[in-house]
């Protein structure tokens, strides 16, 4: 077998991409925790469907995908509004925006017509952003290509404190309720608040 160097590290950046894809959606679920305990959003990761084919005695099983995807997070805010996104994570220094397949698309769109707040949360190395699912879909549109480098998304850049708070902006936002919101505000470092969703 002959060893092929850029098969090899291929491999690698995958690998390390999907553990830092793992560590991504784990940040997103403490910042759903922290939400919920201080009412502002239930928001859960939706699981996956499967069916489990094969079981061996220690535990290990095989199984097998049933069902469409649904969006990674749903949940509902504080007022009744739903909100449904996809996470999406590079260590790169651009992320397309086919890194969404049609039926994630096809979902967050189904979502947005009916009134939620359907978005993608993108991590791009050491920045996360909280994109709405308008701009996204209309990227090429917004700037003038198929993918998005942190500085085309600063606008939508969301705090980080340990947890990705996806609901928390680092800029001001033009029709957010900044009052009510600077209440329930987390906060990244001492005396900066964050305006929400």
């Amino acid at each position: 077998m002959i060893y092929n160097q850029q098969r090899a590290r291929q491999q690698y950046q995958n690998k390390v991409n999907n553990a830092q894809g793992h560590f991504f959606e784990e940040y997103i679920k403490a910042a759903c925790a922290l939400y919920a305990e201080r009412e502002r959003a239930d928001v859960d990761k939706t699981p996956e469907p499967f069916r489990v084919l094969e079981k061996s005695r220690d535990g290990i099983f095989k199984g097998r995908f049933t069902a469409r995807a649904q969006p990674d997070f749903q949940g509902t805010l504080d007022g009744g509004r739903s909100i449904v996104f996809e996470a999406k994570y590079t260590t790169t220094d651009k992320m397309k925006r086919n890194v969404l397949t049609d039926k994630q698309q096809d979902a967050l769109e189904r979502h947005a017509r009916r009134g939620a707040v359907a978005a993608v949360c993108a991590g791009i190395n050491d920045k996360f952003f909280f994109v709405p699912w308008a701009v996204w879909r209309d990227m090429k549109r917004h700037f003038g290509r198929l993918y998005v480098t942190a500085a085309d998304l600063e606008q939508w850049r969301i705090r980080f404190n340990g947890s990705v708070l996806f609901l928390d902006y680092v800029h001001e936002r033009s029709g957010s309720n900044e009052q009510a919101e600077t209440e329930n505000a987390e906060t990244d470092s001492p005396g900066h608040t964050a305006n929400g969703v």
